[in-house]
């Protein structure tokens, strides 16, 4: 079943398999998911009224906003792009082309639908390499000339015992008997010089992209290269696919996609916000709201591959907001995000639930990464609540970085184990409190090691 079917407690149901609490944040975007469904089967009038219920997210580090976004734009198969606001203040006065995340998301939606498309032909693709390799392995038979000069086909009988030579030679390649033998194929490149195009901040997002349209000036080149069987079948099986694809369906699927159904997770809002005296980095921070505000709004862009409409692309915008708040934004932008939801900050019993419960479980990732030395660990009841009870702790010492602490906490009790599981050999080795406190006392009890450590 689609994401997009689903209904938004089966939504909330899916994320929280990965995602623990948040209850209100997973409300929003799951409504945000079925109001695209329900626009799809609006008359088309009504359909380009509707826009979307751009989402606000406030909250610290590691509590989950990122993770939300991502998570809803994998079950729905839309594309998805995260930026940081702040990343366009960095160069020069206002910085990057804020046009480029939807570049990038459009650049994403293309190769995702590519790779879609090669998936579905991947049958077709390998039967066409095979029956070049099998070209290349048993050369077809040329015919004869006669004395006389007169061309002479080959007989029947020698035609069928090719046939059965052929099949024969299809079953042990096949077998992988062949992979080892060098064969020599022809594969194509494309022509012309390498063309780089440099130029000032922002330039490298242009529209028309001359590296490629220099590369299409050149006829495409073919390139002989002798490699192993092995090999050879792959890049065959790569040109087949890359014939079979036809890339104006893509680009055309691709562009759908964007426009209808793309996600662009813009973080730290809060680090652009300011209450606009005039002067100093008011003033540059105002300026990147000014220039996210006609893409959220709704414009179109360009990109390689067409122009992109932003109207009904869903943004989710989010940040700490400790210093500035969101009426600091210019108002424009505020009436951008109408929907807004506060994620509560994680304690100890918070972070027991994310160490066990999830379907990617930070236990649950050690547990399976050392088995593959095989190393079994198991982690008790006592150890879990220990190690929440550190991670919280560091948290109120440092700086507050939500569940992100865990896995630095994690990865310092482990080190040693980690380290050694190589040598160590088979073996169950049970994580208990005091194992935890064992390893982490000096870094718990050095508050200002532990700011460096954890």
């Amino acid at each position: 079943m689609s994401g997009y079917e689903l209904t938004p407690r089966e939504v909330v149901a899916a994320l929280d398999r990965y995602i623990l609490g948040q209850g209100k944040a997973k409300r929003a975007v799951a409504l945000a998911i079925r109001d695209r469904w329900r626009r799809q089967r609006l008359d088309e009038e009504m359909r380009a009224e509707v826009i979307p219920k751009n989402i606000l997210m406030i909250g610290p580090t590691g509590v989950g906003k990122t993770e939300i976004s991502r998570r809803i734009a994998a079950l729905t198969d839309a594309p998805f792009i995260k930026v940081e606001a702040s990343k366009f203040t960095e160069v020069g006065y206002v910085g990057r082309d804020v046009e480029s995340m939807i570049r990038d998301l459009t650049e994403l939606a293309v190769n995702m639908v590519t790779a879609e498309a090669t998936e579905r032909v991947a049958a077709q693709a390998e039967a066409a390499a095979e029956e070049r390799l099998l070209d290349l392995l048993l050369p077809p038979a040329h015919p004869t000339t006669t004395a006389g000069g007169e061309i002479e086909a080959a007989g029947e009988d020698s035609e069928e015992s090719r046939k059965r030579t052929r099949e024969k030679l299809r079953a042990r390649l096949r077998d992988g008997l062949f992979d080892d033998r060098e064969v020599e194929v022809t594969v194509e490149r494309a022509g012309g010089p390498n063309v780089e195009v440099l130029g000032a901040a922002g330039m490298e997002e242009m529209g028309i992209n001359l590296k490629e349209m220099f590369g299409n000036m050149f006829p495409k080149q073919s390139q002989r290269r002798r490699v192993k069987v092995a090999e050879a079948r792959h890049l065959l099986k790569e040109e087949a696919a890359a014939q079979m694809v036809d890339q104006d369906q893509v680009r055309e699927e691709a562009l759908r996609r964007v426009q209808e159904t793309g996600i662009v997770f813009i973080d730290e809002l809060d680090k652009v916000a300011g209450k606009g005296g005039g002067q100093g980095p008011d003033v540059s921070r105002e300026g990147v709201q000014r220039d996210i505000l006609p893409i959220v709004e709704g414009s179109t862009v360009t990109t390689k591959y067409g122009p992109v409409k932003t109207d009904h692309i869903l943004f989710i915008a989010a940040g700490a907001f400790h210093v500035a708040k969101p009426a600091d934004l210019i108002p424009e932008l505020q009436g951008r995000f109408p929907i807004r939801v506060e994620l509560e900050s994680l304690d100890a019993s918070a972070f027991v639930r994310i160490l066990t419960e999830p379907k990617n479980a930070l236990t649950r990732q050690y547990r399976a990464m050392l088995a593959t030395e095989q190393v079994e660990i198991r982690f008790t009841d006592e150890a879990v609540a220990e190690l929440a009870r550190i991670a919280a702790l560091a948290n109120e010492r440092t700086e507050n970085i939500g569940a992100r602490r865990l896995h630095t906490v994690m990865e310092r009790l482990l080190a040693d184990l980690s380290f050694d599981a190589p040598e160590r050999g088979a073996g169950e080795v049970i994580i208990d409190a005091g194992y935890v406190r064992e390893q982490l006392a000096e870094v718990i009890e050095d508050e200002d090691l532990s700011r460096y450590i954890l």
